[in-house]
């Protein structure tokens, strides 16, 4: 039995590469929004650490190409620009 939370597990993965909620979710076992909930807390985590930080590629809409989300960390609908429904996953990393 793995004895670290999925919290550690999800920032560890981080640590490797670019994960999307998505991936996550399907990795670890949760929805894609606790995914998300996951990645706040790294993020909080990292960011009291000087050698680590968080980055997000935000959402982006794959009609026009909006990617001016207000939370980055979000699984957005759709594009508030044009209303299409396409919207690219944002990505997180953990990098040194």
């Amino acid at each position: 039995m793995e004895s670290r939370t999925t919290r550690e597990r999800i920032a560890d993965a981080l640590r490797e590469g670019p994960e999307t909620p998505s991936s996550l979710a399907e990795a670890f076992e949760v929805t894609p929004h606790a995914a998300l909930s996951h990645v706040e807390h790294v993020a909080k985590s990292v960011r009291g650490s000087s050698e680590e930080e968080l980055l997000v590629r935000p959402p982006e809409c794959r009609e026009c190409g909006f990617n001016g989300f207000d939370v980055p960390l979000n699984l957005p609908s759709r594009c508030p620009e044009c209303k299409h429904e396409g919207i690219e996953e944002p990505a997180f990393v953990v990098e040194s």
